[in-house]
């Protein structure tokens, strides 16, 4: 892994390939203890100058070590010759750019199709994006206390960030101190806020490390956060729960009219929330009561749904929050609950505080991680382009494949399309979604 420091209801790839891996779990329900939003912004609005400067301090010494500890894994790489990533600093320095037949070929293309092309902007990107040496390489920029891969980061406008970090804290798990360690992160078109100038949703990710002497109680303080947080966001003033997912199926089931097939999550609306059960009937015929309690018994895939509203904009939109959630034992044995720690390739980390986290978490990603995240992608775009037409999709994950394989020229012609005026119909789609979700 490499740190370097500088300036919905949908399945994403890394959730597809996650849905074809082994998954282990167990749980325990909690009661909700309704926070005031307004109590939350006053709490923040107290707090002393002194204490974020002592925050950002001590995230500066943690993220020094850091640095202090790859550079010697690096003296060491290189007497060994294993590969290593590395930590770096500051922000990666940009070369002067200059036209070249790259340029020429994405300008002569988007003259035939009528596509406006910033074409000191696609220099800038290209010469950027062709510095970075290291696809797994991770950039940290201090001034906006954000990190995130390299790659990423390249496509994040820093502008955004108080409208990201408002929504985050509606939709976060909070850290437990000495159990519960986690890692939140934009994720999907919302990390990409440079380029996305519709995007259609606010999608998010964390990581979540829980440190227990057993599985079983790892997975009981899952279950707990996960249910206190769905029954405090229930409802505010600037956002409403949609769904929670937690749980799977292991036998095929009717609910609610609908076939579910074996390993299908459990789906909770806010109401199902709050009873903790809902029925379904077996293929026998036999109607039962699936409870919180038994989601334990395999989490699967965890993630929550909700609407919220920005007022300032006049928009809503569609937030989520998806939880990678792994067990650290006591002798430091780190074991992910659903059988993969997700890949990191497209994810914008909002605090630069928890970058201990996520160094200690990513050291266990597939060494195939990469090649299987553009695999999953392939299939999706094959997904969009001949079984269910959606070209702003095909035209996404295709921008995502070809700056991740090294096809610079063809991606940056396909960024230059995300800020076209027609691509507003993308984000209403999403909103009609979004809406129709809500009126349940």
């Amino acid at each position: 892994m490499a740190v370097r420091r500088s300036t919905s209801n949908k399945k994403s790839a890394t959730q597809i390939a996650r849905s074809k891996k082994t998954k282990n779990t167990a749980t325990r329900s909690t009661r909700p203890a309704k926070k005031s939003l307004s109590t939350a912004r006053n709490k923040k609005n107290a707090a002393p100058a002194r204490g974020a400067r002592a925050r950002r301090a001590k995230t500066t010494e943690t993220l020094r070590a850091i640095s202090a500890e790859q550079n010697a894994a690096l003296e060491q790489a290189a007497q060994t010759s294993a590969p290593v990533d590395n930590i770096v600093a500051e922000a990666p320095a940009r070369a002067t750019p200059s036209p070249d037949a790259d340029i020429k070929r994405i300008l002569d293309s988007a003259n035939r199709l009528g596509v406006e092309v910033k074409e000191h902007d696609a220099i800038q990107w290209l010469t950027a994006i062709a510095a970075v040496q290291n696809q797994s390489s991770v950039t940290v920029d201090i001034q906006n206390d954000i990190f995130g891969s390299a790659i990423a980061m390249l496509d994040f406008a820093p502008e955004d960030l108080d409208h990201f970090r408002r929504i985050g804290k509606i939709v976060r798990i909070a850290d437990q101190p000495g159990v519960v360690e986690t890692a939140l992160a934009l994720s999907g078109s919302a990390a990409q806020s440079r380029i996305q100038k519709y995007p259609g949703d606010a999608d998010y990710f964390q990581r979540v490390n829980i440190k227990t002497a057993t599985r079983e109680e790892c997975v009981r303080i899952l279950a707990d956060a996960m249910r206190q947080k769905a029954l405090d966001t229930l409802r505010g003033s600037d956002h409403q729960l949609l769904t929670v997912k937690f749980g799977t199926f292991h036998e095929l089931v009717t609910r609610e009219g609908k076939e579910v097939k074996p390993g299908s999550p459990m789906t909770w609306s806010p109401d199902q929330v709050v009873a903790g059960e809902f029925k379904i009937t077996s293929a026998g015929g036999v109607e039962r009561t699936v409870r919180w309690e038994d989601g334990m018994t395999d989490p699967g895939w965890c993630k929550f749904d909700w609407v919220v509203a920005d007022p300032p904009r006049g928009q809503l939109a569609n937030a989520s929050n998806l939880l990678d959630v792994t067990w650290e034992a006591p002798d430091g044995t780190i074991t992910p609950l659903d059988g993969m720690i997700d890949p990191y390739f497209q994810e914008v980390y909002l605090d630069a505080a928890s970058v201990p986290v996520f160094s200690k978490l990513v050291k266990h990603v597939d060494t195939n991680a990469l090649k299987e995240y553009i695999a999953a992608l392939e299939g999706e775009i094959y997904k969009y382009l001949v079984r269910h037409p959606n070209y702003g999709k095909v035209a996404k994950r295709s921008y995502n494949v070809f700056r991740l394989t090294g096809r610079f020229p063809e991606a940056a012609y396909l960024r230059e399309l995300f800020d076209e005026p027609t691509t507003a119909l993308y984000q209403v789609w999403s909103l009609f979604d979004t809406l129709s979700a809500a009126e349940r």
